[in-house]
């Protein structure tokens, strides 16, 4: 058995070289990703998630347990990263951002993500630890994400209203069309933003709204801080390779957000009641397997096309 601290020294080695080659290596190459290349690295990534898993359950004290709930909590951020990634294809389309940019985007996107997190994971768990009836208010956040993910409509992408924007526009103006991948340029002794600046702040943002529900969502499966950043930072770093397959492949997860809001609900019941009854967490699990892939079944069968049949196409 190792501790947990030789698995923290293994889990960051293990990120450090796949994010290096992942962000940086391929994301010198040029032209957009394709399907099939975002395929391997979204395969790549998963199957690293799931061997780090099998270590655990081998080699980390109580590792069956803690084994369980990383499948369970990978499982729950991986399907919340799918949905953010529906927003993001809203995003690139709305600022008509070409398919060789988004990369660069994505990338610090992913970077961003993965400081909000962290953060938003130790304030969580450290919010519970203070002041334990915190997880009701936490419970009730999930719920109501579930509601509005399930009826709340389309995603719109309000850019003037953004706040970041707003920021951003008070401090630098604004210079339209196409500068590559330049998120800022100097023109006549004045520093200009980009509409690439623009788009990166929307992802941003729409990182920062996610992670306050994702966090809950993770926490309602463990108060393990290690379980809950490991699983958390394997899921937002597949993201950028299944962004690409995503705006392939659309069709497959037409249903996924009312999979997602039903796991939502369920694990904010689980952690509502919590105090009074503790779901098991292969229950969990079983739980928001079948939830999840039943809505990709779904949208097999339906083929109802969400986002709009034309994203594919970007």
């Amino acid at each position: 058995m190792f501790g947990e601290f030789t698995f923290w020294i293994f889990f960051w080695i293990i990120v450090a070289i796949l994010f290096y080659v992942d962000l940086y290596v391929t994301g010198h190459r040029r032209g957009a990703i394709t399907v099939k290349s975002s395929l391997k690295w979204s395969g790549l990534w998963i199957l690293t998630a799931l061997l780090f898993n099998v270590f655990i359950y081998f080699y980390l004290e109580d590792g069956h347990n803690k084994a369980l709930e990383f499948l369970t909590g990978y499982l729950v951020e991986y399907s919340l990263s799918v949905d953010n990634l529906f927003v993001f294809l809203l995003i690139f389309k709305v600022m008509k951002v070409s398919p060789d940019n988004q990369p660069q985007i994505l990338k610090w996107g992913i970077i961003s993500a993965i400081i909000f997190r962290i953060a938003f994971i130790f304030a969580g768990v450290g919010l519970i630890k203070l002041f334990h009836p915190v997880i009701y208010l936490f419970a009730f956040i999930l719920l109501y994400a579930g509601y509005k993910m399930a009826f709340g409509g389309e995603y719109q992408v309000e850019v003037e209203d953004n706040p970041l924007v707003k920021i951003a526009i008070k401090h630098f103006k604004l210079l339209p069309g196409s500068h590559g991948k330049h998120f800022f340029i100097k023109k006549d002794n004045r520093t200009y933003m980009t509409t690439l600046f623009l788009t990166l702040l929307l992802i941003e943002s729409t990182d920062i709204v996610f992670a306050v529900d994702s966090i809950p969502a993770i926490i309602a499966i463990t108060r393990d801080e290690f379980i809950i950043i490991t699983s958390n930072i394997f899921a937002i770093l597949g993201l950028r390779a299944l962004y690409f397959t995503l705006a392939g492949i659309v069709d497959l997860f037409a249903y996924l957000k009312y999979g997602v809001a039903f796991v939502l609900f369920y694990v904010g019941i689980k952690m509502m009641i919590s105090d009074f009854y503790e779901i098991p967490t292969a229950v969990s699990l079983c739980v928001i397997v079948l939830c999840l892939s039943g809505s990709v079944v779904l949208s097999l069968v339906k083929k109802k096309p969400f986002p709009p049949e034309d994203l594919k196409n970007e």
